[in-house]
């Protein structure tokens, strides 16, 4: 799916979105804890990547992270940059960081990757790889299946991913598993993982 796509169909929601995600507040309490056992206070930058409203990398940054926000969707920006003045947030694609190679202490990727096809997800991750200094940390947060497969999110087409398969494809791109995180049983919302990695 192209990133042109994904951004046009979180343009047409964006209002919506911010009002009911906007927050950290509105993210559950074991995912934050997560983010901050691995991109807390990291020494040298953090990229927050699908940032969205900017949420989450003000929360990184509270915690002494050098945490800049990207993301596809000029709202969301907007709206960061807004709510979060002392902040960086900039337009972006993640397929196009704009960084040096390995310079980066950690990339979240919370949720940024479930529009992506299986066929692109080891080109990103790849990307991901070339900007992160031995050591860094990766976070990713993603919709869980039994096998990769495509359905119909509020917004548009999304993917769940087997979380072995997601370490698999990690472990190829060089990273290393170092926690999981699952959460299946909550009869509200769709089963949940979140991958934390180290850069190889």
């Amino acid at each position: 799916m192209s990133v042109e796509r994904v951004q046009q169909a979180y343009t047409s929601v964006a209002e919506l979105y911010i009002e009911l995600f906007g927050t950290a507040g509105k993210v559950h309490p074991d995912d934050l804890a997560l983010v901050a056992r691995h991109l807390g206070n990291r020494p040298g930058p953090v990229l927050d990547l699908g940032c969205g409203p900017g949420h989450l990398t003000d929360y990184l940054r509270g915690l002494g992270t050098d945490a800049t926000g990207v993301d596809v969707v000029p709202e969301f920006i907007a709206h960061a940059r807004a709510t979060h003045p002392t902040g960086t947030y900039r337009l972006g694609s993640m397929d196009d960081l704009a960084i040096a190679e390995h310079s980066l202490a950690g990339i979240l990727a919370w949720y940024s990757l479930i529009h992506r096809p299986p066929r692109e997800f080891d080109a990103v991750l790849a990307g991901f790889r070339r900007a992160m200094a031995p050591g860094g940390s990766l976070v990713l947060g993603f919709f869980v299946g039994d096998e990769v497969d495509a359905f119909e999110h509020k917004v548009v087409t999304a993917y769940r991913w087997p979380p072995d398969e997601v370490a698999a494809r990690l472990a190829r791109a060089g990273f290393t598993e170092v926690e999981r995180l699952l959460r299946l049983d909550d009869e509200v919302h769709r089963p949940h993982a979140a991958i934390a990695a180290v850069a190889r």
